[in-house]
């Protein structure tokens, strides 16, 4: 599967997915997703626009799960 831009919304759908919750509101646009088994937070841009494939590749490394199972 190929990597392409996400919405907000989208990538949020996929960050629950894989237990993540809304920690909290981080610095200027960002929010802090945590996975309340591991104690993981990754921070997540929020934006109107798409968010762009290197940082949605960026959080794919970052809770380390599989890239294409993410992308489904």
């Amino acid at each position: 599967m190929t990597l392409r831009p996400l919405s907000y919304r989208e990538l949020v759908r996929r960050l629950k997915r894989y237990g993540f919750r809304l920690y909290r509101q981080g610095k200027g646009s960002h929010e802090l997703w945590v996975r309340d088994e591991d104690g993981l937070v990754v921070p997540v841009p929020r934006k109107n626009t798409d968010i762009r494939k290197g940082t949605i590749r960026a959080i794919i490394r970052h809770i380390g799960v599989d890239f294409d199972d993410f992308m489904k």
